[in-house]
């Protein structure tokens, strides 16, 4: 038995560990095309921010690897293959479910994240990324990505999800948290401006978080920044670009646009 559990923890740590590299690895792919330049003279930023991140792959994948071994073996979760288990209205809504919860939990500890004590003690080494990049998604101090590692083993002990929906989860974090860090906005400007941006974080709300640090907290929507009086709006890529110009000139690369 401990060795399946162990087994288990490893392949999920493979598993996260590869999705962020490929993930990442496409959207600063993309980044290089769309913005040259932008990542020039911050190789060694990247690769701290690969090596924190590839370690906290571990953090995320041991403990759910160990309730993926539970799920399979004795049914520990509320995780159901059978889509007729439930309603079939029920598996979007429990998809934002999750998000809602996700980003809860995320505010409040992000949030106190930023307290003196806890933000020198761990989260300045991800707010030691200046700018942030598309490989800062994962680059956090341990206590951080334990923290976060724990949100999804949890939830699916308690809140039915389809495996379907709990793959989509996967993905929007995945996504959502890289291109929040990338230094420029990939989404359509109606995602994060007018009606509906002034609900959804994407990287122009988040980018301000990452110059004012006090705000933003948000992970998803933007829903508790504005009822805790956080939310400082959407940031802009203009002063992070031009350094990003000047480093690529000081390095005969091609500029950032």
């Amino acid at each position: 038995m401990i060795l399946a559990i162990t087994l288990s923890a490893v392949a999920m740590t493979a598993i996260v560990g590869i999705r962020y590299l490929i993930v990442s690895g496409a959207f600063a792919w993309v980044t290089v095309r769309k913005h040259p330049g932008l990542y020039a003279g911050l190789d060694p930023q990247v690769r701290r921010e690969i090596l924190w991140s590839l370690a906290s792959a571990a953090l995320y994948g041991i403990p759910a690897g160990v309730v993926a071994w539970g799920w399979q073996h004795h049914g520990w979760t509320r995780v159901y293959t059978d889509i007729h288990a439930y309603p079939i209205w029920y598996a979007p809504l429990s998809v934002l479910l999750y998000l809602l919860l996700h980003d809860t939990w995320f505010y409040w500890t992000h949030r106190w994240m930023h307290r003196p004590a806890p933000f020198k003690l761990a989260h300045a080494l991800h707010h030691a990324s200046r700018p942030p990049t598309a490989w800062a998604a994962m680059a956090f101090h341990p206590i951080e990505a334990l923290s976060g590692a724990v949100v999804i083993p949890l939830l699916v002990f308690f809140v039915p999800i389809h495996v379907t929906g709990l793959g989509i989860v996967l993905t929007i974090m995945t996504v959502m948290g890289v291109t929040n860090h990338m230094g420029w906005e990939i989404f359509p400007r109606f995602m994060w401006t007018g009606r509906l941006g002034g609900w959804l974080i994407t990287a122009s709300h988040h980018q301000r978080h990452h110059e004012l640090y006090g705000c933003n907290y948000g992970l998803y929507f933007r829903h508790w920044d504005r009822l805790c009086g956080t939310d400082r709006g959407v940031g802009g890529f203009e002063r992070d670009h031009a350094r990003a110009a000047r480093r690529a000139m000081a390095a005969g690369t091609a500029p950032a646009e």
